[in-house]
């Protein structure tokens, strides 16, 4: 397989924020998540991955970086899994799905049409990156561009998967996807991740990572989706602590989150979001 030369700006370089990480941990000898995909991707990726922890905290304790990436994904992967087992014959969305092998992790039965969704050049790198599944497919498109859902049946339920993705779309444009999503589906069950307006206002929030991507969109109370989309009703708001595999954080880690957690503010730093409709 040829070292494939990326050049992705900005939201798109946030892929690799995860990407690394993801690869790293899953070398340990007990990795919290499992994804050869990631270690066997980043062999044939010809980019500094160092640049994205320059000057930053995240550098310096890259295995807590590792172990947050791994979480999450992990908590994500087993919400995925969990519906999948009451609805296999949903419709899966993963949006913005980046280089996220998350098909390949969950491995839905071939009863499930799974749908991953990016741009076209993350897509032709996926193709040639990760293995394919008759089940999987792949759709090249911005997700601004709602057209895309017309490619895909509308009469099964969706599970709708976005981590990391919605934080970078305008407010009209997580209106626009959630209320088209609600309307293309009977029902269904939306999972995504969300970051306080405190945090997307600050300096980190207009520069993440340092690669120029900007955080534009906020969900301080999590009822508050229902001015976007009054459909959908919260089914469950996890903190950092709920995480699976959160008690794998160093000690001090766990004492610090809880502290923060008296924070109406910091306390939803790092939240995943499940709805349904």
């Amino acid at each position: 397989m040829a070292t494939e030369k990326v050049a992705f700006a900005k939201e798109k370089e946030t892929m690799l924020l995860t990407l690394y990480p993801r690869a790293l941990q899953s070398q340990w000898q007990n990795p919290i998540l499992r994804d050869p995909w990631a270690e066997e991707a980043i062999q044939h990726i010809d980019y500094d991955f160092n640049k994205l922890y320059k000057k930053r905290l995240y550098r310096l304790m890259l295995n807590v970086g590792c172990t947050v990436v791994a979480t999450r994904a992990s908590t994500f992967d087993l919400l995925t899994s969990r519906y999948l087992a009451d609805h296999p014959d949903a419709v899966v969305l993963h949006l913005g799905c980046g280089m996220d092998s998350r098909a390949l992790r969950v491995d839905p039965p071939a009863s499930v049409e799974w749908y991953d969704v990016d741009y076209p050049d993350v897509i032709d790198l996926r193709r040639q990156l990760y293995p394919q599944r008759p089940a999987v497919r792949l759709i090249s498109s911005p997700l601004d561009n709602l057209g895309w859902l017309d490619e895909v049946p509308g009469d099964r339920p969706v599970m709708m998967v976005a981590e990391g993705v919605l934080p970078y779309l305008s407010e009209d444009m997580v209106k626009a996807l959630l209320h088209a999503i609600t309307r293309h589906f009977p029902t269904g069950q939306l999972v995504f991740d969300a970051m306080p307006s405190l945090f997307v206002k600050s300096k980190s929030g207009s520069n993440v990572g340092d690669t120029g991507a900007t955080f534009r969109w906020a969900l301080d109370d999590p009822q508050d989706i229902k001015q976007l989309e009054p459909r959908l009703e919260l089914a469950k708001e996890f903190r950092t602590r709920e995480l699976n595999g959160f008690s794998r954080f160093p000690l001090w880690i766990r004492a610090l989150q809880r502290a923060m957690e008296l924070n109406p503010s910091l306390r939803r730093m790092d939240r995943i979001l499940v709805y349904r409709f």
